[in-house]
Parts: C-alpha cells; sequence; structure tokens
C-alpha cells in the first residue's frame, strides 16, 4: 500500500469546508439575485460546469506541484468545484430535472456529513510507519527547498523520523542542512482576534449553567418534535405536508435523540462520564440521521437547527473531555 499522507486530515477539512461555503454562497445568491439564467437565447450554463472545472484544476494543481501549500490550494479549488457540483443534484435525481426537488438540500447535507465521518475517521487512525514517517519527512523537506524551512518545521520534520533508525535520522538530518533556513512569518493581523475567539468559546462550553442549559434542551426538546408530528397525524394535517415521510424520519430521530437524553440525565447523579457520553451519542443520532430529514422538510431553513446541534455539541464534547480527564481521580 502506498504510504499515507500525515496531513491527510487537513486536506479533507479544507476540501468539505470549501465545499459547504460554496453551496450556502451560491443558493444565498441565487435567492437573492432571482434565480438568474446563466447565458443567452436558448443557453443556460449550469454552475455544475464550472463545479467541473474547479474540480479539474484543483486536481491539477495537487498533480502539478509539490508541497503542502499545492495541495491545500487543490483541495480547496475542488471543494469549491464539488460544493457547486452537488448543489445541482436535485436536477440530476428528477425526470425533471427540479433544481429546487426538496429532498436535494437532504441529500446534499447527507453527502457532506458522510465526508466529515470519513475525514474524523482518518483523523482518529492516522498512526504512520516508520517508512511512512519517513516518507512524510522526505516530503515536507523537498517541499521547503524554494522557500526554506522554519526552526519549528526542521524540529517536526526530525520528530517524524525519530526512532527510524540511526541511518534515517542522520541522512534526513543531512538533507535538512541543504535546505535554506526561513524566518517565521509575524503574527497575522487576524490571530488575535481569533484567539479571542477560542477563549470565548471555551468560556462559553465549559459554563456549569450552560452545560445545564444544554442538558435540559437535549431532554425536552426532541419531546416537543415528536409531540408535534402525533398531534399532526391525530388532526390529520401530517398526509397533507409534502414531505410528511421526511417529517416520520425527523420525528423518529427525536424519539432516539428522547430517549439517550432521558438515559442520560437518569445517569447524571452516579456516573457523569457515561451520562455525558450518551448526551454526544444523542447529538451525534440527531446530526447524522435526523437533520437529513430536516433538511428535507425545511430544506435550508433547517440551517439554524444545524447550528443550534453543532453548538450543543460543542459544550457537551468540552464537558465529556473535562470528565474524562478527571475520571482516573474521581468517581464516574
Amino acid at each position: 500500500m502506498p504510504p499515507r499522507v500525515l496531513e491527510a486530515p487537513s486536506y479533507l477539512q479544507a476540501f468539505v469546508l470549501s465545499g459547504v461555503v460554496t453551496v450556502l454562497v451560491t443558493r444565498a445568491f441565487l435567492q437573492a439575485a432571482g434565480f438568474p439564467r446563466l447565458g443567452g437565447g436558448g443557453l443556460h450554463i449550469a454552475h455544475v460546469l464550472w463545479g467541473g472545472l474547479l474540480m479539474t484544476a484543483g486536481l491539477g494543481v495537487a498533480l502539478v506541484f509539490l508541497g503542502s501549500a499545492p495541495r491545500i490550494l487543490g483541495a480547496i479549488l475542488g471543494g469549491t468545484g464539488f460544493g457547486l457540483f452537488i448543489d445541482e443534484v436535485g436536477k440530476f435525481v428528477t425526470a425533471g430535472t427540479d433544481y429546487f426537488y426538496a429532498p436535494a438540500a437532504g441529500i446534499i447535507y447527507g453527502t457532506f456529513a458522510l465526508l466529515v465521518v470519513i475525514t474524523q475517521a482518518i483523523r482518529g487512525r492516522t498512526r504512520l510507519s516508520g517508512p511512512e514517517r519517513t516518507a512524510n519527512a522526505l516530503y515536507t523537506v523537498v517541499g521547503g527547498l524554494r522557500t526554506g524551512l522554519t526552526d519549528q518545521r526542521r524540529t517536526a520534520v526530525m520528530r517524524q523520523v525519530d526512532g527510524c533508525g540511526p541511518d534515517v535520522e542522520e541522512a534526513v538530518a543531512r538533507l535538512l542542512d541543504a535546505v535554506p533556513r526561513r524566518e517565521p512569518a509575524g503574527p497575522r493581523f487576524w490571530q488575535p482576534w481569533l484567539s479571542r475567539a477560542r477563549r470565548a468559546v471555551i468560556w462559553v462550553t465549559t459554563h456549569r449553567w450552560v452545560v445545564s442549559l444544554v442538558v435540559l434542551y437535549l431532554v425536552g426538546e426532541p419531546f416537543v418534535v415528536v409531540l408535534t408530528v402525533v398531534q399532526d397525524a391525530v388532526t390529520g394535517l401530517l398526509p397533507d405536508q409534502r414531505e410528511w415521510r421526511a417529517v416520520v424520519g425527523v420525528s423518529v430521530s427525536a424519539l432516539i435523540t428522547a430517549v439517550l437524553g432521558i438515559r442520560g440525565a437518569l445517569l447524571l447523579p452516579h456516573g457523569r462520564v457515561r451520562a455525558f457520553r450518551l448526551f454526544k451519542l444523542a447529538l451525534l443520532v440527531d446530526l447524522l440521521f435526523g437533520q437529513i430529514f430536516s433538511f428535507t422538510v425545511d430544506q435550508f431553513g433547517a440551517l439554524s437547527a444545524l447550528c443550534v446541534d453543532l453548538f450543543l455539541l460543542a459544550v457537551v464534547t468540552a464537558e465529556y473531555r473535562r470528565l474524562c480527564r478527571q475520571a482516573p481521580t474521581s468517581r464516574k
């Protein structure tokens, strides 16, 4: 098997993020512009064609140039092209080429959710062998031949080949001596703002009252969804909805989330680690299953609920990690 790339999760993350942003920007622009047609007469230049062009450009950059920067650029170009491509999925799954096909939003969301799952799986399992670490170190050295490498990058390269044998370590050290040195770049103007935002997120996600509100919401909100669907079914409104099967899917997901949330709440007094593991599982069920149906029902109006779920997941994950760190010295 060919050597794996250590920074593969970062490239995949750039691909996914650029694709998501492209879909949102494209939908917002088309809605604001009244969904114009690009082209005159009988022509219509669909943006799926621009997507193919950008994916080709991204692949070309990654194939032609060496180094991490071209790969990141290729991932961004490819992700942007993929976003333009998948945005028109409604045209290719319907006989009438319906761009506004309601389940298209759910298909788009499900596609990106699957890519996120793959990215996280790769991130958690990127444990490279000695030869793979050597190959990645050499790749970094080659990438620095033109621009040079900072002392920090040189240290990282030597750390990668640590334990690969004295011959390998000596050979890589000699190669590094032939690479120009480069001073580290100065602080960017946005870094202080990013640091403040990171501290604000940590402050919010670690406060006890925020965690308590999140737990209450996790237990209560799914019940509201289920009761609303049951009420629509009893009153006869459910079959009248265009995507009533997706509504049923939303309710099933909410029911599973409610059961996991209640189970977690019951475990809180005795086993907080297990409780927050269940809370996290409940949110993942909603994100990876329920939100697909939510996007089918509300289309891109479901973005607000998705943002709420992501915030809840951040709070629950932060608390779960804190409890896991304390687990050896405290009762669960």
